[in-house]
C-alpha cells in the first residue's frame, strides 16, 4: 500500500505551503506522488509551479456542472430533493483532469467536498467524496490532501485511510490549540500519525519550550522566511525557492525525519 498524507490546519497557516514542497520532496525521492487540492479556494496549482494563465483555467472536479450531472444523473442546485446516484462512476477522473507538473508528480483540482458549505449532500458533493474515496483505495505510492480547514470534513470513511497528518499551525495560543483541535479530531477519525508543522516561528527558546510543552505530539518549527512569504504572493513555484532558504531547509529537514 501507499503512503496517504492529509495537510490540515485552519486557514492561512500555510497549509498550502507545506503541501506542495512535501510534494517536490517525495516526487524528488522517486515516489510517484498524486496532489489533491480540496480546498474550497484552491492555490497548490500556483505554488506547484502552474502558470497563472493554466490556473486560472482549471474549473475543480465538483465545480464542474457538466461533469457532476455526467456522472450523478443530476445538475447542481437544480431543485430541492432531486435523486442522483451516490457512486457515480470516478475511476477515469484522474487520468481525464489529472494535470502533470513533473515526471513523478501530477495534481488534481478537487475543490471542497464539505457537505455544510454547501448546504446538502448535493450531486457535486457525492461526486467529490465518491472520487476521494476511491483515491485513497487505489495502489498509488503518494497521495497528498493540501485540505479545507479542519479535519472533520472527511469524516469516517474517509479520514481513517490516512497514514499520516501533517497539522499545520502558528505558534499563537489560538492556532495552537485549533491545531490541537484538528488532530484529535483526525485520530478520532482513524488517522494513525500525527505531526504539527509550527510555521512561520519567529520566537526564542523559551518560545519554544512554551509551545513544545503545549502539543501533544511530534513537532517541528519553520522559521519565518520573507523569500518563501514572498514567492507565494507573486504566484511562484515554490520548487524555485533557493536551498538557502531556512523555511525550506527546515522543512526538507522534518520530512526527512518523518517520511525518510
Amino acid at each position: 500500500m501507499g503512503l496517504k498524507i492529509i495537510v490540515a490546519g485552519k486557514g492561512g497557516v500555510g497549509k498550502t505551503t507545506v503541501a506542495s514542497l512535501l510534494s517536490f520532496f517525495l516526487s524528488s525521492r522517486g515516489k510517484r506522488v498524486l496532489a489533491l487540492d480540496t480546498d474550497s479556494v484552491p492555490n497548490l496549482a500556483l505554488s506547484l509551479g502552474l502558470p497563472r494563465e493554466m490556473e486560472s483555467k482549471i474549473v475543480p472536479i465538483v465545480k464542474d456542472e457538466s461533469l457532476v450531472e455526467e456522472r450523478t444523473g443530476a445538475r447542481p442546485g437544480e431543485s430541492w430533493g432531486l435523486l442522483f446516484r451516490l457512486n457515480p462512476k470516478v475511476d477515469d477522473i484522474v487520468d481525464k483532469y489529472g494535470i502533470r507538473i513533473s515526471e513523478n508528480l501530477s495534481l488534481l483540482v478537487v475543490g471542497s467536498i464539505d457537505s455544510a458549505k454547501q448546504g446538502c449532500l448535493c450531486p457535486a458533493i457525492s461526486l467529490g467524496k465518491a472520487l476521494i474515496s476511491h483515491i485513497l483505495m487505489e495502489e498509488r505510492d503518494v497521495i497528498v490532501v493540501d485540505s479545507e480547514a479542519g479535519a472533520e470534513v472527511f469524516g469516517r470513511g474517509l479520514a481513517e485511510r490516512f497514514d499520516h497528518m501533517l497539522c499545520v499551525t502558528e505558534s499563537t495560543q489560538k492556532s495552537l490549540e485549533i491545531a490541537k483541535r484538528i488532530a484529535r479530531m483526525g485520530r478520532e477519525l482513524g488517522i494513525r500519525e500525527v505531526t504539527y508543522i509550527v510555521n512561520k516561528f519567529s520566537g526564542d527558546e523559551s518560545e519554544r519550550l512554551r509551545i513544545s510543552e503545549t502539543l501533544d505530539a511530534r513537532h517541528f518549527f519553520i522559521p519565518y522566511d520573507y523569500s518563501l512569504i514572498r514567492a507565494e504572493i507573486e504566484g511562484r513555484s515554490l520548487k524555485e525557492l533557493d536551498e538557502s532558504s531556512p523555511a525550506v531547509q527546515a522543512l526538507r529537514s522534518a520530512f526527512e525525519s518523518i517520511f525518510g
